[in-house]
């Protein structure tokens, strides 16, 4: 093993390199977060994330969390015990979602999917039409599917929605997505969008957000699930006066807006023009080296990642060791199914 030279380098899809900037923007005295202070940030944040959400209806909510506990957040204000709910099979973290609103007391719809493969909106319709009793609440979608390297077009979803005449919720999963690709909240009409801090927002991992649309606010007061810690609704009255009902994570927060800050600075658009790059960029590499890309559908590319098939005999945790080893590179291994079958090369964040 050789030895270390400098900091890591993480080209993992998740968590990210944090800047510099952000990590300075942390390193400072907590403060007492009962304080005009804290208030004053608190105001600051909350409308700049609607601009990075793009929507102007939705309320935004950030809880010191995981993105597995912005899962568990979205599904228990929306929805009861015994819901039934639609989702996708497409990926790790699509089975991981289902299977958090399963222990949560949904009865859960599971479609069946390829790994490696986008979610297919006529599918969806057609699951609808099919639910004839209107007894589906939500869709469970997984914007980018951080195991595979493939992205759901959740604006034809939404219209495969509405094709059917239906009116369950969408709740989409943005953990891999937000702030490296665009999601157009409103436009969309997305009901709940869901991420985490540690990826395209160059954070630390420790903060889940929420964006909630009218109709999810309105499904929260008609929910039965059992609440406490993520009840959106004492976090929405106490955030009007800039505080939270509990001590928050004060100082990701102090790195939240600088991260916020930077993504301003470069442009939302440029930011995703940035990665759209970085990503053609890399898979022009995977195809030189002659490596199968495990996404089958080029328009259902990832922006934040690309999911390399290794040849027959190459274990990729062994590539994964040696790359970790030798230059202090962090890939990404393979998940479930696909594990020692995959290398995830992550080009999202500060990169």
């Amino acid at each position: 093993m050789s030895p270390r030279r400098g900091r890591p380098f993480l080209q993992i899809p998740g968590p990210t390199n944090v800047p510099d900037r952000v990590l300075r923007a942390m390193d400072r005295p907590v403060i007492d977060h009962r304080g005009p202070e804290f208030a004053s940030l608190v105001k600051s944040i909350l409308p700049d994330l609607k601009r990075v959400f793009r929507t102007t209806e939705g309320a935004v909510i950030v809880y010191p969390s995981s993105g597995t506990g912005a899962w568990e957040a979205a599904l228990v204000n929306t929805l009861s015990p015994g819901d039934r709910v639609l989702a996708f099979d497409v990926g790790h973290f699509s089975a991981l979602f289902s299977r958090a609103a399963r222990n949560l007391g949904m009865v859960v719809d599971d479609v069946p999917g390829r790994w490696g493969s986008a979610i297919p909106p006529a599918e969806v319709e057609a699951r609808l039409r099919a639910d004839r009793d209107r007894r589906i609440r939500a869709v469970l979608v997984v914007h980018n599917e951080t195991s595979t390297g493939a992205r759901s077009d959740i604006a034809a979803i939404r219209r495969a929605m509405e094709a059917a005449g239906h009116d369950a919720l969408l709740i989409v999963d943005t953990v891999s997505s937000l702030g490296s690709m665009d999601l157009r909240f409103d436009d969309w009409r997305v009901d709940v969008a869901l991420t985490g801090s540690q990826k395209g927002l160059m954070l630390p991992p420790g903060l889940g957000l929420l964006c909630v649309g009218p109709r999810a606010l309105a499904a929260g007061e008609r929910a039965t699930s059992p609440r406490n810690y993520f009840d959106w609704r004492p976090i929405l009255r106490d955030n009007v006066a800039g505080f939270y009902p509990y001590t928050p994570a004060t100082n990701l927060l102090y790195a939240l807006r600088e991260a916020l800050d930077m993504i301003f600075e470069e442009g939302l658009d440029e930011v995703f023009a940035r990665h759209h790059r970085l990503a053609d960029a890399v898979r022009a590499a995977v195809r030189a080296w002659r490596l199968e890309i495990l996404c089958d559908d080029p328009h259902a590319y990832s922006d934040s990642l690309t999911a390399v098939v290794m040849p027959d005999g190459v274990d990729s945790d062994a590539v994964i060791r040696r790359a970790r080893d030798r230059f202090d590179l962090s890939l990404g291994v393979g998940l479930g199914t696909l594990k020692g079958k995959i290398v995830r090369i992550g080009h999202l964040g500060a990169l």
